[in-house]
C-alpha cells in the first residue's frame, strides 16, 4: 500500500508539471549548463551560478527550485568541466539531482567555437509524506515518512558560438527513459521519465556604441506534451545593465507567462539578476506570479589571451 501511494503521488506531481518534468528557469540565458553539458567551460573562466525560483506565489504546493552550478576550463581552454546541483519541490514531491559535465571544443578558432558535451547525472525522487496534513497516524497502511528512489542518466549536447555575436545549441540532458516509481515485474508501467529536447539560439545586434539588442530563444519538446518555447528580447546598456521581456508559450490560453528580466553587472566578476513572471494561464487568478533571483560570479578575470567577444557575459 505504501508503494502504491508513492506511485500515485508521483503521478499527481507529474500530471501537474506536464512538460515541466525538468525544472525551467526564466533566466535561461545565464543558466545554460543545466540543460546543455557542452556549455561547460565556454565562458573561459571558472564561474559559479546560483538561482532561486518560486513559481506561482500564493498557490499552495507550487514549484520551488534552487540551483547551484560551477563550470570552467580544465587543463586546456578547449576542455571544460561542470557540476550542477538542483532541488525541485512541488506539492509533496522532493526532487534532488546532481550532474557532472565534460565538453571539448572541436574547432577552437578565433571567431568560431563548436563544443560537444556529455554529462552523467543522479536523481533522488521522493515524496515527503511527513509534510502531508491529511495523514492519519493510526492507519498503518499510510506512510508518515519520506519515500525515495534514485535514478541515473546520461546527457549530450552541442554548443556553438561564432563571430562573437551569435550562439546556437541543441541538447538532451537525459537520454535514458527511466520508469518512475516502485513496481514489480508484473506491474503495469505507471509513470515514465521521457527525454527532453532543447534548442537555444541568440544574437547581439549593436544599436550604438553603448547599446546592444540581444534576442534569445529556448525551444523545448518532450513526448506527450505540447511544443514549448521561451522567446526573449534584452537590451544591454554599456555592458553594465541589461533589461528585457520574455514570453513563454504553453498554458491554456494566450500562453504561460510574460516575464520581466533585469541583470546588473555589479563588478567585472559579479553579476546579479532578477525576473518576475506574470501568469497568463488559467492559474492567473490563483497566484501572484513567479519570482527568480540569480547570482553569477567569475572566480578570476579573463586574461588578454582569451578570445575577444562583443559581450562575453551573454554568450559565455
Amino acid at each position: 500500500m505504501k508503494r502504491l501511494l508513492f506511485v500515485f503521488s508521483l503521478l499527481l506531481a507529474f500530471n501537474g508539471l506536464r512538460a515541466q518534468q525538468e525544472a525551467h528557469f526564466t533566466q535561461f540565458m545565464y543558466n545554460k549548463l543545466l540543460i546543455n553539458p557542452a556549455y561547460a567551460g565556454a565562458r573561459g573562466v571558472p564561474s559559479i551560478t546560483a538561482i532561486y525560483r518560486s513559481q506561482w506565489i500564493g498557490f499552495e504546493g507550487a514549484p520551488q527550485s534552487a540551483l547551484a552550478s560551477f563550470n570552467g576550463p580544465f587543463l586546456s581552454p578547449r576542455v571544460g568541466v561542470g557540476v550542477t546541483i538542483n532541488h525541485l519541490k512541488i506539492g509533496l514531491q522532493r526532487d534532488f539531482s546532481g550532474s557532472v559535465a565534460y565538453s571539448y571544443d572541436m574547432v577552437a578558432e578565433e571567431d568560431v567555437s563548436v563544443r560537444i558535451g556529455l554529462s552523467g547525472s543522479i536523481r533522488s525522487l521522493g515524496v515527503a509524506y511527513e509534510d502531508a496534513q491529511f495523514i492519519d497516524n493510526g492507519d498503518n497502511s499510510i506512510s508518515n515518512q519520506r519515500e525515495n528512489d534514485i535514478y541515473g542518466n546520461v546527457g549530450a549536447g552541442v554548443y556553438t558560438t561564432f563571430m562573437g555575436k551569435y550562439y546556437f545549441g541543441v541538447s538532451v540532458p537525459h537520454l535514458y527513459s527511466n520508469v518512475i516509481g516502485f513496481a514489480n515485474n508484473n506491474a503495469t508501467q505507471l509513470a515514465k521519465e521521457y527525454q527532453h529536447f532543447y534548442g537555444m539560439a541568440g544574437a547581439i545586434i549593436p544599436l550604438s556604441e553603448d547599446i546592444n539588442l540581444m534576442p534569445a530563444v529556448l525551444l523545448k519538446y518532450v513526448k506527450n506534451a505540447p511544443f514549448d518555447a521561451d522567446i526573449n528580447l534584452n537590451l544591454d546598456i554599456r555592458q553594465k545593465f541589461t533589461a528585457g521581456l520574455s514570453y513563454r508559450m504553453g498554458g491554456d490560453g494566450f500562453g504561460d507567462s510574460v516575464d520581466l528580466l533585469a541583470f546588473w553587472q555589479a563588478s567585472p566578476q559579479l553579476g546579479i539578476g532578477a525576473a518576475y513572471d506574470f501568469t497568463l494561464s488559467g492559474l492567473k487568478d490563483y497566484n501572484a506570479g513567479s519570482i527568480e533571483l540569480l547570482l553569477q560570479a567569475d572566480l578570476k578575470r579573463a586574461t588578454n589571451g582569451k578570445k575577444k567577444m562583443t559581450n562575453p557575459r551573454f554568450f559565455m
